[in-house]
């Protein structure tokens, strides 16, 4: 009998693992998983007795385990998104002119991994290593943009913070938000991080169609008005596309 479903499953469970905020309960992961709850508690036992996720017997909630953290790491050495996505970022900003950031989640947050910028361009508070709230973030959104909304809705489970007063407030303002994005195909926020800076996404999918990264561009408000900013958001897509291509992706159906 073929492992290739179940091997999916594994692999389901462990991105659902990695995006939430923290543990789960075994319920909650069948029913964001559409799975049945026997079928989630066979194939947590299996994944914990390899250590790629842990059970927390006083919290009834199942975590990733160090086995997972084993291969993020090795990941983060070979650096392979971005060794991919830095030419394209490059000649995103030689087309454009603004800054260009690759973005990925982290739980809740949008974590920036790459950077590239024309000559004497301000300094932004998003550099490289800096996580922002991902719904706060162009870049996160394109990413919430093409999640399940039972995951969205794990990832956001309270309040949500602000840092200018401006961006979705609640989950029904978010998921309004993210049903435009997904439809148009960008994302964008105006002066939610930074006043006087907007910045315009557009995300890149692996070969399930599933959300890996952002390409991001990011610039002064009085640069470019909001009229212009499909024509700003129609690069990001072509680079987002570009590294969908590299990454041997697909968009989702």
């Amino acid at each position: 009998m073929s492992q290739v479903p179940a091997a999916r499953r594994a692999l389901a469970v462990l991105r659902l693992l990695a995006a939430a905020p923290g543990p789960l309960p075994a319920s909650a992961i069948a029913r964001a998983l559409d799975l049945p709850r026997s079928s989630t508690y066979h194939l947590l036992t299996a994944m914990a007795e390899d250590g790629f996720v842990t059970s927390i017997p006083e919290e009834r909630r199942w975590g990733l385990g160090v086995a997972a953290f084993e291969i993020g790491s090795a990941y983060l050495r070979h650096e392979p998104l971005e060794r991919l996505a830095r030419p394209l970022l490059r000649r995103l900003v030689d087309r454009v002119g603004e800054i260009a950031q690759l973005g990925v989640l982290h739980g809740a947050e949008t974590l920036y991994l790459l950077k590239e910028q024309p000559p004497r361009h301000a300094t932004l508070v998003t550099d490289v290593g800096v996580r922002m709230p991902a719904h706060l973030t162009a870049s996160g959104l394109s990413l919430l943009a093409h999640l399940p909304p039972a995951q969205v809705r794990a990832l956001f489970p309270g309040r949500f913070v602000n840092r200018t007063g401006r961006g979705p407030a609640s989950l029904r303002e978010l998921r309004s938000v993210l049903a435009e994005d997904a439809r148009r195909g960008w994302s964008a926020e105006d002066g939610y991080i930074t006043e006087g800076f907007a910045s315009i996404a557009a995300c890149a999918f692996d070969h399930t169609g599933h959300p890996t990264a952002a390409v991001a561009l990011t610039f002064r408000r009085d640069r470019h008005p909001p009229e212009a900013w499909p024509d700003l958001a129609s690069q990001a897509r072509t680079a987002a596309a570009a590294l969908t291509t590299r990454l041997t992706g697909r968009p989702p159906s």
